[in-house]
C-alpha cells in the first residue's frame, strides 16, 4: 500500500510539474505591433510602435494562458517626424491623455498544445472593446544564442478606428484598421 501511495504522490509531482504554466517577458527588441489602414484608396498604410512591454503566462499542457500588453502609444513610427506628431493629437491617439495602448487576455485558444487565438479586451483611447488576435504562426524552443526558453509569434486582428473615437477623415481614409503584432518573449 505504501508503494501504491509512493506511485502516486510521484505521478502527481510529475504530472504538475509537466502542466506547469511558465512566463515569459516581451523582448521590446524584436516585438513590433502594427497597423495598416487605407489611405484613400491609393495604397495600404503600414505604421509601428516602437516600444512594448508585457508578460505572457503559457501552460501547454493545460491548455491555458495569458497575454498583458503595454504598447507606448508615443512610441508610433510612421517614418516621418511630423505625421508622427499629427497622429498622436487628439483627433487620433491623443497621447497627451492616452499615453497607453493595452492589451489584456480573457481567454488563450488552443489546438493540441499549440495557442491559435487570444481573446482580450484592447484598450485605446480609454475606450475598450473585445478583439480576438489571430495567431498565424508560434513557436517554442531555446534561443540559438542566448540558450533561454523563447517564444513567439505572429497575430492579426481587426479593429474599426471609429470605435475608438478616431474617426477623422472616414470614409477617405480607411475606418478598417488592421493590427498584426509580431512579438518574442523569453522565460523568467
Amino acid at each position: 500500500m505504501k508503494k501504491l501511495a509512493l506511485v502516486v504522490a510521484l505521478a502527481a509531482a510529475s504530472a504538475t510539474a509537466f502542466a506547469a504554466a511558465e512566463t515569459y517577458s516581451i523582448d521590446p527588441n524584436h516585438t513590433a505591433p502594427r497597423f495598416e489602414y487605407s489611405h484613400f484608396g491609393y495604397s495600404n498604410q503600414l505604421h509601428r510602435f516602437d516600444k512594448t512591454s508585457g508578460k505572457i503566462v503559457v501552460d501547454r499542457a493545460a491548455h491555458t494562458g495569458s497575454v498583458d500588453v503595454t504598447i507606448d502609444a508615443k512610441s508610433v513610427n510612421t517614418g516621418i517626424t511630423l505625421f508622427n506628431g499629427h497622429i498622436q493629437g487628439e483627433d487620433f491617439f491623443d497621447t497627451a491623455k492616452y499615453p497607453t495602448i493595452t492589451f489584456k487576455s480573457t481567454k488563450v485558444k488552443f489546438d493540441g498544445d499549440k495557442p491559435v487565438a487570444v481573446d482580450g479586451d484592447l484598450t485605446i483611447k480609454g475606450i475598450t472593446k473585445p478583439v480576438t488576435l489571430t495567431l498565424t504562426s508560434f513557436q517554442a524552443m531555446p534561443h540559438p544564442m542566448l540558450k533561454k526558453d523563447t517564444i513567439g509569434a505572429n497575430a492579426v486582428t481587426k479593429i474599426k478606428r471609429s470605435d475608438f473615437n478616431m474617426s477623422k477623415f472616414v470614409p477617405y481614409v480607411g475606418d478598417e484598421v488592421t493590427l498584426s503584432i509580431a512579438v518574442e518573449a523569453m522565460k523568467e
